[in-house]
């Protein structure tokens, strides 16, 4: 079953990619979460193809991007160009923001809500 709403974590570092979605799917365990970070050799920075491959094996239709750095954010709106997905993309603390949004999503929150409360997080 395709879920509506999901999350994919960008990051330069797979480790903290993968640290992010592990915190957050202890508060979303029905949350459709993906993660990619890192280069394709294993270094710190970005990969599209990673970025890409998030994305389309994310099960949902609709879904929440974050990010940590600038060049994850260009990846993420080059993915918005080119997919059939609804991408969602705030700017906001990476584990914050989608720790708030994987809680509301499984508590199955309105969207509307959701992203109404992405848009008070301030970022010092």
């Amino acid at each position: 079953m395709t879920k509506k709403y999901g999350i994919v974590i960008i990051s330069h570092s797979a480790d903290v990619a993968y640290g992010v979605h592990q915190i957050i799917k202890e508060v979303a365990q029905d949350v459709a979460i993906t993660h990619a970070g890192g280069t394709d050799d294993g270094e710190i920075g970005t990969s599209f193809e990673k970025v890409s491959i998030a994305f389309e094996t994310n099960e949902a239709d609709h879904i929440y991007a974050f990010y940590d750095l600038g060049s994850a954010k260009m990846n993420i709106e080059t993915v918005i160009e080119i997919s059939d997905k609804e991408i969602l993309l705030f700017d906001v603390p990476i584990l914050e923001g989608a720790y708030v949004t994987a809680a509301q999503l499984q508590m199955d929150e309105s969207i509307d809500v959701i992203n109404a409360n992405l848009k008070t997080i301030i970022v010092k």
